[in-house]
C-alpha cells in the first residue's frame, strides 16, 4: 500500500507545480502555444466542474470530493492483489486531492490545458493534471470491473 501513497503524493505534487508555474508565467485568460493547433495552455479559473458545471457552488464539490474518498476507501478493501484496479484508485485519488486542495485554498481550480484540434467540434476543453489523473483512474476501474478474468468466471 505504501507505493499507492508514494505514487498519489508524486502526482499531487505535478498538479500542484504545473497549476503553481502555470499561475506565475502566463496571465489570467492569456495561452502559450505548446504545439501549434494541438494543445497549449491557457490559464483560466475554473469555479465549476467539466464545462463549468455547477459554476461557483463549491459546496457541491466539498461533499463530492469526501464522497468520492468515501467510495475509494471502500473499494480499496476489495482490491489486494488487483494492482490496475488499485493504480486506477490511486489516480482518482491523487486528482481529487489536487483540485480539492485548489477549492479550499483559492475557490476556484487552476485548468490550463487547452486541446485546440477539439475547438472545430465546439468542444472547448480546458482541464488540468489533477482531471487527466481522475479520467485515466476512471478508465482504469472501469477497464477493471469489465475486464476481469477472475470476476467474470466466478459471476
Amino acid at each position: 500500500m505504501f507505493i499507492y501513497v508514494i505514487v498519489a503524493a508524486v502526482l499531487v505534487l505535478i498538479d500542484f507545480v504545473i497549476k503553481t508555474w502555470v499561475s506565475a508565467h502566463i496571465p489570467l485568460g492569456e495561452s502559450q502555444q505548446l504545439i501549434p493547433g494541438v494543445i497549449d495552455l491557457t490559464h483560466i479559473r475554473n469555479t465549476g466542474a467539466a464545462f463549468s458545471m455547477f459554476e461557483g457552488k463549491q459546496w457541491f464539490f466539498y461533499v463530492t470530493t469526501v464522497l468520492a474518498f468515501v467510495v475509494v476507501a471502500l473499494l480499496w478493501r476489495d482490491s489486494l492483489h488487483k494492482p490496475v484496479y488499485r493504480l486506477g484508485l490511486t489516480l482518482i485519488t491523487a486528482g481529487a486531492i489536487g483540485n480539492f486542495i485548489d477549492r479550499l485554498r483559492f475557490q476556484y481550480v487552476t485548468d490550463m490545458f487547452h486541446l485546440e484540434f477539439l475547438d472545430q467540434w465546439r468542444f472547448n476543453a480546458i482541464f488540468n493534471f489533477a482531471d487527466m489523473c481522475i479520467t485515466f483512474g476512471v478508465i482504469l476501474v472501469l477497464a477493471f470491473i469489465l475486464f476481469d478474468r477472475d470476476k467474470a468466471v466466478s459471476a
